[in-house]
């Protein structure tokens, strides 16, 4: 599959989980989310979705394992929404690209602070 046919893929499958934990799943685990990225493989069989969740560890946690339990509702729901051939099978990973973010922004104002 072309790279930009994946990168369509890809986004289609995150505005669809995006709409899907706005309006609000059922599972009371599931917190204030984000969901930053999605990688799916070339053959459709797998696609990693990568969230952010507001909270600490525990709140994380509760999130991630809240959106496993979700899985199976929200890959029926890409495969209605989508038509795709195969409908991927979701895995869900923090990105922690925010979190790093925040934290070269923390160092950099120290630096900042320190040269004055």
């Amino acid at each position: 599959m072309s790279e930009k046919r994946m990168r369509r893929v890809n986004e289609a499958i995150r505005e669809v989980l995006s709409e899907a934990v706005a309006e609000g799943l059922k599972d009371p685990r599931i917190g204030f989310v984000t969901i930053t990225s999605v990688d799916t493989t070339a053959d459709l069989r797998s696609a990693r979705v990568y969230v952010s969740v507001l909270g600490d560890e525990r709140a994380r946690d509760d999130t991630l394992a809240g959106l496993e339990n979700s899985r199976g509702y929200l890959q029926a729901l890409i495969g209605r929404e989508l038509g795709l051939k195969r409908t991927p099978l979701l895995s869900f990973v923090h990105d922690d690209s925010i979190d790093y973010g925040f934290h070269i922004d923390k160092l950099l104002q120290e630096t900042e602070r320190r040269e004055e």
